[in-house]
């Protein structure tokens, strides 16, 4: 069985991180404390990098 039933719903796991970065980014700026513009890129990178790990684990397995 398959946690998720279509492999292109894997876009929204990554969009998980996708919104952390934009929160990430988003508190500071709007404080106008020190915004880390490299915690913001990899946070989002890494959005970008789940959502695809996860489309090919889920897209190559087997299914039940």
């Amino acid at each position: 069985m398959h946690p998720l039933k279509h492999p292109r719903n894997a876009i929204f796991i990554g969009l998980v991180f996708v919104v952390i970065s934009v929160v990430y980014w988003a508190l500071p700026y709007f404080t106008h404390a020190h915004v880390d513009y490299a915690g913001v890129t990899m946070l989002a990178v890494l959005g970008i990098a789940m959502s695809l790990m996860f489309y090919v684990l889920i897209a190559g397995s087997q299914r039940d």
